[in-house]
């Protein structure tokens, strides 16, 4: 059954904990699917992921090259999963999908400055629990540290 975990943006934006939660995933030896809400944003992301650092390089692809169920790292704008990843993550309005199957764990990231995203994220929330899903809640704090909220 999937873990489920809620990152709560307050102080860092996503371009600024994407990159680490997903070298995270890798350095557990786990597949990543990052699903965005829009081709705009994958295209955003895709270029920050390859520039975001001069000392740390991090393999991903888009969902429409060829050799994506190969890489690590796939972004993509739908609710598959082209690389049999472990972990899905759900970003800028994504939801929790209803397949849950072959995830260890689904991350949904939101922006806690964006209201409709704090009630996504709430619903999301609801929805877990009814499920009796294990989810854990993570807010940062002032300097962009996660703590455990619940």
């Amino acid at each position: 059954m999937a873990e489920i975990l809620f990152f709560h943006l307050q102080s860092r934006p996503l371009e600024q904990v994407l990159p680490t939660i997903l070298d995270r995933a890798l350095a557990r030896g786990q597949k990543v699917v990052v699903e965005v809400s829009s081709q705009e944003r994958l295209s955003a992301l895709d270029d920050h992921l390859w520039t975001y650092s001069d000392e740390s390089f991090l393999p991903h692809v888009t969902a429409m090259e060829a050799d994506a169920p190969q890489n690590p790292v796939v972004l993509t704008t739908q609710p598959h999963n082209p690389n049999a990843a472990q972990v899905r993550i759900c970003t800028e309005g994504v939801r929790i999908p209803d397949a849950l199957a072959g995830y260890e764990r689904i991350v949904l990231i939101f922006d806690g400055d964006d209201p409709d995203a704090l009630t996504a994220a709430r619903e999301d929330w609801k929805k877990a629990k009814a499920l009796n899903l294990a989810a854990s809640y993570w807010q940062q704090d002032d300097t962009g540290r996660w703590e455990k909220k619940a």
